[in-house]
């Protein structure tokens, strides 16, 4: 079995809204560049626990397809990690139930609660907390001279386009930051990129 850890890190980073003393208050996320594949964690499961490396895959890949048919029937899926529920709207403001028809209601994805079985096994390895010194956003912020120049080498590295994810990763920024500032970049009476929505995000070109 793995060791309980020494403490998990994380970051502090400011956020939009103003406390009382009239600066931006902070709030806190784990250390940003912490991640494990579907590959090391099939890796870590054989290890820890002699599965046989692709069991974890093969049951996901299961799981979702059949869980993803009852799903799409509208049922609701409880299983040990969380339930999963199905997630509606309606593609208009309707004030009278009667007046909804089919062609109104919309899929929004997929509702997840993981209850409290995380919380639980979670707290069996932890051991408090670390705080990791990430960079200041302001401080970044302030530097819009560096912050352009790191924003043009990332367009040339991903032949011609950018995304907040991207210009977060380079940068140092958080990703909303990195947005804000991206959008910035589009406003003026010269700017400096376009904004094209794709998919659930948007790619910035140069202009």
């Amino acid at each position: 079995m793995p060791r309980k850890n020494s403490g998990m890190w994380y970051e502090v980073h400011p956020t939009p809204v103003k406390g009382e003393d009239g600066k931006n208050l902070v709030y806190v996320r784990p250390k940003s560049g912490q991640k494990l594949t579907m590959k090391e964690l099939e890796e870590k499961c054989e290890d820890y626990n002699a599965l046989r490396y692709g069991e974890l895959s093969r049951a996901f890949d299961a799981f979702i397809r059949v869980a993803g048919r009852f799903l799409a029937e509208g049922y609701r899926i409880e299983t040990p990690i969380g339930s999963f529920a199905p997630k509606l709207s309606l593609a208009k403001q309707v004030t009278d139930a009667s007046e909804v028809k089919d062609r109104d209601v919309r899929l929004e994805g997929v509702e997840y609660n993981p209850g409290k079985l995380w919380n639980r096994e979670i707290q069996k390895w932890m051991d408090g907390f670390r705080r990791w010194q990430n960079a200041d956003t302001q401080e970044i912020l302030a530097n819009k001279e560096k912050l352009e120049q790191v924003m043009r080498e990332c367009i040339q590295r991903h032949h011609g386009y950018i995304t907040a994810s991207i210009f977060s990763r380079a940068s140092g920024l958080t990703l909303y930051s990195a947005r804000k500032q991206l959008n910035e970049w589009t406003k003026g009476n010269n700017p400096k990129l376009l904004m094209t929505p794709r998919g659930k995000e948007h790619i910035y070109t140069e202009i």
